[in-house]
């Protein structure tokens, strides 16, 4: 099995130095939109889509994200762009397992309609009510309405490192980890390693990964403010950010933790910068 990392996508907010340490253009950031590709077998499986072909131009987002974020993509960050120049056709893609459906995740579904989509029936509710303003600017229906292979998932499961709602989603080396907060489906992705151990994707768990430095916590102001403002709840945020620093803190030579937006941890894993695709061989992929 191996494990690619891919930016597909860049998110440029207002705020530069304030949201992150890379700077797209005068005043605003740049941030990644880290996206896992795993080549299991004879099945590849993606966790996350970033945007996706039909978000050039941004004609599928909502007006004031487009301000604020600034979602930018190229075709060759896409993920379909980037399994392609794997030498992979978008058919051999057969799963997509999302941690949540805001748009900078869920933008690439349709470059894959004939994958199985795993997602949390919370999120699924969540996303078709679209309660308030937020709801009905994060959740974009244009982006997945059309897909109609969907399978759902509800709380429960066997323990995970303390966690104790765990679903495997038919893919053995695969696991949907509830990490509420952020949205009321929001999930980590935990992948079993190559050489052993776990990676979990937590997606928009934390924005930076000082969160979870229990010694010396911090995060970038702006990221502070863009978690408040999107957080549907604060103590369950807070509370599942607590329990990932412990599971860092007691067994990270076990599990490596990622989130879905900070640059400086994607160039870490990916060792290239987010607006750089993955290409074919070993400089583009890692397995860490």
């Amino acid at each position: 099995m191996r494990i690619h990392h891919l930016s597909c996508g860049t998110l440029c907010p207002v705020g530069g130095r304030l949201m992150s340490e890379r700077k797209s253009r005068p005043l605003r950031g740049a941030l990644a939109c880290h996206c896992l590709l795993i080549e299991a077998g004879q099945r590849l499986i993606l966790v996350d889509t970033g945007l996706g072909l039909l978000d050039m131009g941004n004609r599928r987002m909502d007006r004031f994200f487009r301000f604020q974020c600034k979602p930018l993509v190229t075709p060759e960050q896409t993920a379909v762009r980037q399994v392609q120049r794997l030498g992979y056709s978008p058919r051999d893609v057969r799963h997509i397992v999302l941690t949540h459906l805001d748009f900078d995740h869920a933008g690439g579904l349709d470059d894959f309609p004939g994958a199985q989509v795993h997602l949390h029936v919370k999120e699924a509710d969540a996303a078709s009510a679209r309660r308030g303003l937020i709801a009905r600017g994060r959740y974009r229906p244009e982006q997945w309405s059309s897909h109609d292979r969907w399978r759902l998932y509800r709380d429960g499961g066997e323990p995970w490192f303390g966690f104790a709602s765990v679903r495997n989603v038919g893919v053995p080396e695969v696991l949907l980890i509830p990490l509420v907060g952020h949205t009321w489906g929001h999930c980590g992705v935990a992948v079993a390693r190559p050489g052993g151990g776990w990676l979990l994707h937590a997606g928009d768990a934390f924005f930076d990964r000082r969160e979870l430095d229990s010694k010396n916590l911090r995060c970038k102001a702006g990221l502070r403010y863009y978690q408040l403002q999107m957080e549907v709840d604060r103590r369950l945020r807070l509370w599942n950010q607590r329990r990932l620093r412990d599971l860092v803190r007691l067994h990270g030579d076990e599990v490596r933790v990622i989130c879905a937006h900070d640059p400086v941890q994607f160039e870490e894993w990916a060792r290239r910068s987010p607006e750089q695709p993955l290409v074919a061989g070993p400089s583009g992929t890692a397995t860490l």
